[in-house]
């Protein structure tokens, strides 16, 4: 089969409003040098972008000293704004991060009109994935939804491509509508609105209002698809929506779910489909993607048999290891899909254990989130809290629910869960990204539960 490239030189210099030269075809994009792969182009990016961006974390890094390196490890060319000794083709612009964007706003421009943008509290990576099986779109493996993920991934899209997904995050005001102008979707899709990366805006209605602000950068004639409890307030009364949720009026209506199955509302059609990953949360999101294949006309069909496979890792996903089941949810959390993830753990045959890092960035009512968790907490039969956050929880638990608590996920607290685990138990791991998903605990655990028996 032929195949092309993502890029062509020519074309990169286009883009960039650089004078026009033969250079390299490119298969891909890289802004870590450690991850180039042969033939792709490597942007060297500064670590602090700035005033313009807010980056969750800053350093005085600089990818350009890395160009070398990235060369040598394989790379076709790179995107640089200042001099480097390095032996490859060179493109120099003023700012290699600019220059991203550029290339992101002209890959939009060669892509088809069903763009769908999505964003949310939780659950972005899920149905960004879902979307990708139902609508044969293009996505990118991940969670790249920041000023940084949502261009890249724009480049990344093969000229041509006639549908594609693309999720949009944020942590500060302000950030959901200059990536959705980038983006330009012919649907926006708002999945839910939860205090999460709560610490930057003052109230729950501040993250509504930052979230909403998608429809924005939607294309003339666009559709903005929305949870149906956000309601219209704020919206331009001229903006075409759709919603989706469990009450009467929702144009996908959920009206019941059990485990993976879970029957729907369209049109007055009545719906069955499998919930991949099973659990009422997801079933919400089957939801979403159902309204969006109503907006792009498709057939609902295609969201009635998604393989639970689809499910990325650290989302909910469940491995078999030693008798045990192990649930990884442990790319981050809110109070939200924390107690979403511990009310389905009420399932388990066996016991119920649930592994619970802190939840971070959510401000000043973060004692008063972690503390409300206790109501979910009520049917696991014993917790183990990880992480400063976290101790207001466990100090609320039940004496007999009480296994531990401990200030972080090192290698002492792993041999305790696999010496103190039996076959049988459901094991829940879940807290925010750094406290579980940075050190790739739960697959860890995983593998020392396996190597058990």
């Amino acid at each position: 089969m032929e195949t092309h490239p993502l890029w062509r030189w020519p074309d990169l210099c286009r883009a960039l409003d650089l004078p026009e030269q033969d250079g390299p075809d490119i298969t891909g994009l890289c802004i870590d040098s450690r991850r180039i792969q042969p033939g792709e182009l490597f942007i060297a990016l500064t670590g602090d972008p700035g005033p313009r961006f807010h980056a969750s974390s800053r350093s005085d890094r600089d990818g350009h000293d890395y160009v070398a390196d990235a060369f040598e490890r394989g790379a076709a060319g790179a995107l640089v704004h200042r001099e480097v000794v390095a032996d490859g083709p060179l493109l120099r612009v003023d700012d290699s991060l600019d220059g991203l964007w550029a290339l992101a706003r002209a890959r939009r421009q060669a892509l088809g009109e069903a763009v769908v943008a999505v964003t949310g509290s939780s659950g972005k990576t899920t149905v960004k994935t879902l979307l990708g099986a139902a609508l044969d779109a293009f996505t990118t493996a991940g969670s790249l939804n920041n000023h940084l993920g949502v261009p890249l991934s724009l480049a990344s899209a093969p000229a041509g491509a006639q549908c594609a997904v693309f999720e949009v995050g944020t942590n500060h005001p302000g950030e959901i509508e200059v990536l959705s102008r980038l983006v330009s979707p012919t649907v926006a899709l708002v999945l839910n609105v939860h205090p999460a990366h709560a610490e930057f805006f003052p109230d729950l209605d501040a993250i509504r209002t930052e979230k909403l602000s998608i429809f924005k950068g939607l294309r003339d004639e666009g559709v903005l698809i929305h949870e149906q409890s956000l309601g219209r307030g704020g919206l331009p009364d001229d903006l075409s929506t759709l919603t989706f949720g469990n009450g009467e009026g929702a144009d996908c209506r959920l009206l019941r779910s059990a485990g993976d199955r879970a029957f729907y509302e369209v049109d007055g059609q009545r719906i069955e489909a499998h919930v991949p990953g099973g659990g009422p949360h997801r079933a919400l999101s089957v939801a979403a993607v159902l309204c969006v294949l109503k907006a792009l006309g498709r057939e609902l069909g295609a969201a009635t048999d998604l393989p639970d496979s689809l499910i990325p890792g650290g989302r909910g996903s469940e491995r078999r290891c030693g008798g045990v089941v192990l649930v990884d949810d442990s790319y981050n959390a809110n109070p939200s899909s924390m107690r979403a993830a511990l009310l389905y753990l009420r399932n388990a045959e066996g016991r119920a254990i649930a592994v619970l890092g802190e939840m971070l960035e959510l401000g000043a009512e973060s004692d008063a989130y972690h503390r409300g968790l206790v109501e979910a907490c009520r049917h696991v039969d014993r917790v183990v809290a990880v992480g400063g956050g976290m101790r207001v929880l466990y100090d609320e638990l039940a004496e007999s629910q009480r296994w531990a608590w401990r200030e972080r996920a090192d290698d002492a607290l792993l041999e305790e869960l696999v010496a103190g685990i039996r076959a049988g138990d459901r094991v829940l791991v879940k807290g925010s990204n750094r406290v579980f998903w940075a050190s790739q605990f739960a697959g860890r655990l995983g593998d020392a539960l396996a190597a058990k028996g």
